[in-house]
């Protein structure tokens, strides 16, 4: 795989002060709420891990496990995750993980946000296409369910 395949990145320039933006993404319960996963009495904390479940119908048996690598406020939230971990009964724990990275940044008309996944060379070969596709698709579905959500209040 080239180096092109191994990232994602994606940005948005969102018409909400850095302020907002970053509680609704450092919040792990209002980030559950866009983000499309259930966070309730979850927090995102450096060095620790944070668990829920999904509630897209007929994925709300999924679990989605992210390690939480980075927390600087209202600049930088960053965790490992495996990605496109959808199938419960294969056990992803020994596969390497992928890094997700938010900054944000302030700009006259509000905050830029740049999400970058990256490590997807690090995948097994087996389903390292089929992880790359279907996050590089979700990441799009997920900074418009961001820009709504902040857009909302």
């Amino acid at each position: 795989m080239t180096t092109s395949t191994d990232r994602i990145e994606k940005q948005i320039l969102l018409k909400a002060p850095r302020s907002r933006v970053w509680r609704a993404l450092s919040n792990a319960e209002e980030f559950g709420t866009w983000f499309g996963v259930k966070l309730t009495g979850k927090q995102f904390i450096a060095g620790q891990k944070t668990e829920g479940t999904l509630t897209y119908p007929g994925y709300e048996h999924i679990v989605v496990t992210v390690f939480i690598e980075r927390v600087e406020p209202e600049h930088h939230l960053s965790w490992r995750w495996h990605p496109a971990a959808i199938d419960p009964s294969f056990d992803y724990a020994s596969e390497p993980t992928t890094l997700v990275v938010f900054e944000l940044t302030e700009v006259e008309s509000g905050t830029l946000l740049r999400v970058v996944e990256s490590g997807f060379d690090n995948i097994p070969a087996s389903r390292r296409e089929e992880a790359f596709r279907i996050n590089n698709g979700g990441w799009d579905h997920q900074i418009t369910n961001i820009e709504k959500h902040v857009a909302n209040g």
